[in-house]
C-alpha cells in the first residue's frame, strides 16, 4: 500500500481549543470516531497559554522559526528548531514565549488507548519503526525510502504510512547532523 501525502497548506485552519492561535490537524485515527492520536501543525504568532488536554501525552516540536520557551510552574523548557521534540502533559498547559518571532509547531497528541512517539529525522539515517503506522513531516523537500520503495516529498507535507514499513530514511541533501523533519509513530492500545 502507497503512503498518503498531506500539505500543511492543503489543510483548514482552525482555532486553538482556547482560541490563543491557529493549527491545521493532518491526521487523526482512528477513522471514524474520536481520536485517540492526532498529528496537527500550529501557527505560534504571539506569547499565551497553550490549550489544556487532560489526560493526553503531548510531543512538541518546533517546524518553522527559532524556537519558544514553555514555561511549566517554575520550569522553563526551550525548544529550538534544530533541537529534539519534547514530551509533556498535555494537562499540564504550559505558558509560551516566542523566541526571536512566530514559529510554527508540529504537535503528536495521544489519549489513553494509544502509544506513540516522536523524533529528529537526519540526512540518510535510517529509522526502524516499532508501530502499527508512521509517518514523516519534512522541513525540506528530499526522498523517503521506506524498504524498497522511494517517494518524492515536498517540504511542509507529511507522508503517512498506515501499516509501518520495516525501514525508513529520509534524504533531502543537507549538511550531516541537520533536523529535514520528525519521525512520528503511533500504535493503538494492545490491552
Amino acid at each position: 500500500m502507497l503512503p498518503r501525502l498531506i500539505r500543511i497548506d492543503d489543510t483548514q485552519p482552525q482555532p486553538w481549543r482556547n482560541g490563543g492561535g491557529i493549527r491545521r490537524d493532518l491526521l487523526e485515527g482512528p477513522a471514524g470516531g474520536d481520536w485517540l492520536w492526532r498529528v496537527s501543525v500550529a501557527d505560534i504568532t504571539a506569547d499565551g497559554p497553550f490549550s489544556t488536554y487532560p489526560d493526553t501525552e503531548r510531543w512538541f516540536a518546533i517546524v518553522r522559526g527559532v524556537g519558544v520557551d514553555l514555561r511549566f510552574d517554575t520550569r522553563v523548557q526551550r525548544v529550538a528548531r534544530n533541537g529534539p521534540p519534547l514530551k509533556f502533559d498535555g494537562g499540564d498547559a504550559p505558558h509560551c514565549r516566542l523566541v526571536e518571532g512566530s514559529a510554527c509547531a508540529l504537535n503528536l497528541m495521544l489519549r489513553a488507548g494509544a502509544h506513540g512517539s516522536m523524533g529528529v529525522a537526519t540526512d540518510a539515517t535510517p529509522w526502524h519503526p516499532k508501530s502499527a503506522e508512521c509517518g514523516l513531516l519534512t522541513a525540506v523537500d528530499g526522498r523517503c525510502k521506506a524498504d524498497d520503495h522511494e517517494t518524492e516529498v515536498p517540504a511542509h507535507a507529511l507522508l503517512w504510512f498506515d501499516h509501518a514499513p520495516r525501514t525508513l530514511a529520509f534524504v533531502g541533501g543537507q549538511r550531516r547532523g541537520a533536523t529535514l523533519g520528525w519521525w512520528i509513530c503511533v500504535s493503538p492500545d494492545e490491552t
